[in-house]
């Protein structure tokens, strides 16, 4: 059995907690510090509640490596800013077309009514947003730009039902913002009075004899022991060479484990009335990724290592029920550069299957689910050319012009022909040469294009050569990103964690990837990051009731 393989195992059942040696104890236990624990950390804090966060790392978690990129509308300061003009129920209409069926229509309106009050919430926590839009559709703007398009709103067919206007609020700073919504936000917890017991992971819950949460059997490195130091260092270096040298990573997190069951101390600590699970998804879980959604296995784990489904798990062991597991992200992202959206997609058959100027995971959804993984593009040289001039240096991050350069130079097929390509990358010649006539006059304007490609992402490919570039699911030279977006099933009013037959489990709660939500259907950048402060607060504000409750009914007996 493989580290990443490992369960926790089942809760400690005690018949008297007062009999137990508690070794730390708090109101509410937030097990794993990333977005949506440290927003459940901060919601109940400013409450009145003595909250203690677990963190098996040094806290941040997937959203502190992310874009930073938080989903909020409904005509929030930085759209005024930009002169953008939105509602609650513009917003609403967009996100009901991503979100389907994951949370009920309810929540989805709440989730869109709260939406400025949680980015206003993020700036008094010291968090920064602006409203500068960048000039043209990308998938993540460079540091002029906080405030863009982030998914499919300006698409035709989502425009067609909604009023688009542009909703990623990216936080403030330079480079990837991830950090720089996480450092803040930590930064306020910790000044309020939040106590982090970083590098000391969960293994179990604790339960009494009615089977309620009280408490978590945690492991712990003792903090500033060279095992610490070693455990840290190697941390950083795991999620640091994972996008580049995923082998490499996962040796390092070997030795990341034989560190902790090395020197680890074992502890048990006491929850007074909550544990909210906000420890992530479950991506870098090879084992849960066969058993739920085996067709994303050979794309590249985007997150840290924390996102190995332990949280999860240890609501499961507890008896909450798993709901969308199958649920998974995939990214393929063309666009950087511009051209690659402007030439067209097609499967081993061919054909065209979706509009190329969709958002990344709207693409990567049809290629995976509908394609058996296939996306070969084709562009000819007008195309070719202007995609080099877009990611010269300084015009796009690296992270986006290294693999389009790569594929340029080295995994594009070229044809004089339509039908000498179609030859050299093994696809129906006649299937492809009918599929660029359509595609073409659509381009011209002799024609409306069959999949609805705004005018501006539609450019006649009549004049060759012809290249193609094999950008497939399982692409070596184009990894493809993905993310888990299911968990467990979780009440939509308190965030308590729900059983099979939909009953809550008493004092368990969830939040965040660790828990099915608002972004647990179809992906858009900034959709997590907002579900993490709206499912987090939902927690922490829930248990903090509970605790007002407690004190209310100890007032009155005595």
């Amino acid at each position: 059995m493989t580290v990443m393989e490992q369960h926790p195992e089942s809760p400690l059942r005690v018949t008297d907690p007062a009999q137990v040696a508690w070794d730390d104890s708090a109101d509410l236990l937030v097990v794993g510090f990333g977005g949506a624990g440290v927003c459940a950390a901060l919601e109940a804090r400013g409450q009145g509640v003595s909250v203690l966060a677990l963190e098996r790392f040094a806290g941040g978690g997937a959203t502190a490596r992310s874009g930073g990129v938080v989903y909020a509308g409904g005509g929030t300061p930085q759209q005024a800013e930009a002169g953008v003009k939105d509602s609650p129920e513009a917003m609403f209409a967009y996100l009901r077309q991503e979100v389907g069926d994951a949370v009920s229509a309810e929540t989805l309106q709440d989730f869109c009514l709260r939406s400025r009050d949680n980015l206003a919430w993020l700036e008094r926590q010291g968090a920064g947003f602006q409203g500068s839009v960048p000039p043209v559709k990308t998938s993540y703007p460079s540091d002029k730009y906080f405030l863009y398009y982030s998914g499919n709103e300006a698409v035709p067919s989502y425009a067609a039902e909604a009023r688009p206007a542009p909703r990623g609020h990216r936080a403030l700073g330079s480079g990837m913002s991830g950090y720089n919504l996480y450092t803040p936000l930590k930064a306020s917890a910790l000044r309020q009075g939040v106590r982090l017991r970083s590098q000391c992971e969960v293994r179990r819950l604790v339960v009494d004899g009615s089977g309620r949460v009280i408490g978590v059997e945690a492991w712990e490195i003792p903090a500033g022991s060279r095992a610490a130091r070693r455990h840290a260092r190697l941390a950083h270096w795991t999620d640091a060479v994972h996008p580049y040298a995923p082998a490499l990573a996962d040796r390092l997190r070997r030795k990341i484990r034989a560190l902790e069951l090395a020197h680890a101390e074992r502890r048990l600590i006491r929850a007074g009335h909550g544990v909210v699970l906000s420890a992530g998804g479950f991506v870098f879980n090879r084992a849960m990724l066969t058993v739920h959604a085996p067709r994303y296995l050979d794309g590249l784990p985007l997150g840290t290592s924390g996102c190995n489904g332990a949280g999860i798990r240890l609501g499961h062991s507890a008896g909450g029920a798993l709901q969308r597991m199958e649920k998974v992200s995939a990214w393929r992202f063309i666009n950087p550069p511009l051209a690659w959206a402007k030439g067209v997609i097609v499967n081993a058959a061919g054909q065209r299957y979706c509009n190329e100027e969709v958002y990344g995971a709207k693409l990567g959804h049809a290629m995976v689910e509908e394609q058996g993984g296939r996306a070969i593009l084709i562009i000819n040289r007008a195309l070719f050319r202007e995609a080099f001039a877009q990611i010269g240096p300084g015009k796009v991050w690296s992270f986006q012009r290294l693999p389009a350069l790569l594929n340029l130079l080295f995994n594009a097929r070229r044809g004089n022909s339509i039908g000498q390509l179609a030859e050299r990358i093994g696809l129906p010649r006649d299937a492809l040469e009918q599929t660029l006539a359509a595609y073409n006059a659509a381009a011209r304007g002799d024609r409306e294009d069959a999949f609805g490609k705004s005018r501006g992402f539609l450019a006649s490919m009549d004049e060759g050569p012809w290249y193609a570039l094999d950008l497939s699911f399982a692409s070596k030279l184009y990894p493809c990103p993905v993310i888990t977006l299911g968990g467990l099933r979780v009440c939509e009013r308190s965030g308590q964690v729900l059983d099979q037959d939909g009953q809550p489990i008493p004092g368990l709660f969830s939040a965040g990837r660790n828990a099915v939500g608002v972004a647990s259907n179809f992906y858009v950048s900034g959709l997590s990051l907002a579900d993490c402060v709206y499912s987090g607060r939902r927690a922490g504000a829930q248990v903090a009731g509970l605790v007002r409750a407690a004190k209310a009914s100890q007032g009155e007996q005595q």
